[in-house]
């Protein structure tokens, strides 16, 4: 795939080792990942075709699921040995995450689903206030990602357009500076230019707070704006059992 670089120097935030997971099920799906790592301020496209286990890999990244066997280091901690709970609140804590349909309050204003994970994350909370207060970091963020929080005041989050929820998306994902941000196919209702313009914008919000990048896609044209790209089938065996 492309771009082979050098990240030496850089620490890993994300290492996998022998990571196994199954969906439950006769015809549960699985993964299997040897090796994985995510260095510090990287930003990495993974892209593979629909159903081959992208959504899975990020499931586990997040620990939204556990594995049943390996090592899943985040930031130097195990989230195999975590419960439930706890990986909950590291996810909190260290995880900004666009999904791939947004997941917005639909009846929420513009600033309150921006601010939103700062409700479960007293460290992001205090991250966005350190320059001012949390609402004027949220206003931030959406200008710099090209809303206007004052304009859009009376809107909730279910009557904006799909360009404008992405972009509270991320903002949400952004707010507190996290050091991981995890995207699920955010760009694939966006034409190109939107796709890259989009793309440009995040990543220098990424940039700016210090936090690794990874995306998922099925469209390897965009990954010129990455670091590296990966299929998943490189790092990854994924397998469908056969009907009983």
């Amino acid at each position: 795939m492309q771009r082979a670089h050098s990240d030496a120097g850089k620490p890993d935030v994300v290492r996998m080792t022998g990571v196994r997971f199954r969906w439950p099920g006769k015809r549960g799906f699985s993964l299997s990942i040897d090796s994985f790592a995510l260095p510090a301020r990287e930003r990495v496209l993974l892209v593979g075709p629909s159903g081959s286990g992208k959504s899975t890999f990020l499931s586990l990244l997040c620990g939204i699921v556990a594995p049943t066997a390996g090592k899943l280091e985040v930031l130097g901690s195990d989230l195999t040995l975590m419960s439930n709970a706890a990986r909950d609140r590291f996810r909190a804590e260290h995880f900004g995450i666009i999904f791939q349909m947004f997941n917005l309050l639909p009846y929420g204003s513009i600033l309150d689903n921006v601010m939103l994970p700062l409700s479960f994350s007293r460290t992001r909370a205090e991250r966005a206030a350190r320059n001012g207060s949390a609402d004027a970091e949220a206003q931030r963020l959406l200008k710099s990602l090209g809303l206007d929080a004052g304009e859009l005041a009376e809107h909730s989050a279910a009557s904006l357009s799909v360009g404008q929820q992405q972009r509270v998306a991320a903002a949400r994902a952004l707010i507190g500076a996290p050091e991981l941000i995890v995207a699920d196919e955010p760009t694939s209702a966006l034409d190109r230019n939107r796709q890259l313009a989009f793309l440009d914008l995040l990543f220098a919000e990424a940039e700016a707070a210090g936090a690794s990048v990874i995306m998922v896609s099925h469209e390897e044209e965009l990954g010129k704006r990455f670091d590296r790209v990966l299929r998943l089938d490189e790092i990854a065996i994924s397998q469908r059992s056969a009907a009983a």
